[in-house]
């Protein structure tokens, strides 16, 4: 299987295998091409920063414009890598600020969510079996091309993480609830909801924005520690993750406090690195309709 799999997907193998010097040189060459000649949603990222931080001018909102698609591509092949990294090479690019908050809660038999975001290079996520000897689910939204949904799973569960549909989430983490088995759940929480959908309204970068409610709902149901992970970006292709805990006893809290809060630590986030954060996104489709 692992043979087929390598045939079918033998073009983005053989890139991955290039070292990410040369692979940084396509990524500018990309650059080049998606924000000069195809213009890849230019207008949408333009009037999302400009809505985000109206104090900047048009000068300083382009400059960010541009190291936002500068790092968006360089996510593109730092995740590519992935289907050939080695286990040190992985460790070397992504390493942990503060192991402790997260260690300590995993050893003390806690279940942790992961409240993530499309922040720094997310996609580094999977590296976290190789540190922590967890198990680690993520929970996604499969891409409508089944060659191009293969290869990102394919990537994602190259060290150990289980991938589960967004459908299956809430059924796949209530079961955890009676499993003796310690696990990190990863959801991202700063996707555009869909009409209908369960939300709350947080005032989020200047704008009243609609966020699910699902990791809200399902942490007080399990009363799993919920952390913030936060990229920081040391220089290109390295990282640290930095946990920041948004709560501890989550079936002691009431409302919307944990997702108010995810709102918060996201938008200090982005505040400090705007580039790191996926502004090409049709964020606020829900808002605007």
């Amino acid at each position: 299987m692992k043979f087929i799999k390598t045939l079918i997907y033998l073009p983005f193998y053989m890139l991955s295998v290039l070292p990410m010097r040369l692979l940084y040189f396509f990524s500018d060459a990309i650059y080049s091409l998606v924000y000069y000649i195809l213009q890849y949603r230019k207008k949408v990222v333009f009037n999302n920063l400009s809505k985000a931080f109206p104090e900047k001018n048009e000068r300083e909102i382009r400059k960010i414009s541009k190291r936002f698609y500068r790092h968006f591509c360089d996510i593109i092949f730092e995740s590519l890598k992935t289907l050939t990294i080695s286990k040190e090479e992985a460790r070397n690019r992504l390493s942990l600020n503060n192991p402790e908050i997260i260690e300590d809660f995993l050893e003390s038999g806690r279940n942790v969510l992961l409240y993530a975001a499309h922040q720094g290079n997310w996609e580094l996520l999977v590296y976290l079996p190789l540190m922590l000897t967890y198990p680690s689910n993520t929970f996604y939204r499969p891409l409508n091309n089944r060659y191009f949904n293969g290869l990102i799973l394919l990537i994602r569960e190259r060290f150990g993480v289980r991938c589960v549909e967004e459908f299956k989430g809430y059924r796949t983490i209530i079961a955890q609830k009676n499993n003796p088995e310690v696990v990190m759940n990863c959801i991202i929480g700063d996707q555009s909801p869909r009409r209908k959908s369960a939300i709350h309204w947080c005032d989020f970068l200047n704008r009243k924005t609609a966020f699910y409610l699902g990791a809200n709902t399902i942490s007080k149901k399990t009363n799993d520690v919920v952390l913030f992970p936060r990229f920081i970006k040391i220089k290109r292709g390295n990282y640290q993750l930095h946990f920041d805990l948004i709560e501890e006893f989550p079936s002691r809290t009431e409302g919307y406090n944990i997702v108010i809060e995810y709102a918060r630590c996201l938008e200090n986030t982005i505040v400090q690195s705007p580039e790191m954060w996926l502004w090409s996104h049709r964020r606020w489709k829900l808002s605007e309709a």
